[in-house]
């Protein structure tokens, strides 16, 4: 639980005041250890994104495609 609940903070932290790449994606490899299915991975994300606003994927997808230090996603 903990660690899921660590990979969700990270992603609250890359919408709103940006989070290490490298955190990011440390915190992803945690939470894919817990959560291993792409189903649950996806029900998780679908609840977090109802109650928050932030999409998992997004943050995963920048963290993984960017070279930059700081990931923040970009408000529209």
């Amino acid at each position: 639980m903990e660690t899921v609940i660590a990979f969700l903070r990270v992603v609250e932290d890359a919408y709103e005041i940006g989070a290490p790449r490298s955190k990011v994606l440390e915190k992803y490899r945690a939470f894919k250890k817990v959560v291993s299915s792409k189903a649950g991975e996806k029900q998780l994300g679908r609840q977090f994104a109802k109650n928050s606003g932030y999409q998992l994927y997004t943050v995963v997808k920048l963290a993984s495609m960017s070279q930059k230090k700081i990931i923040k996603v970009a408000d529209d």
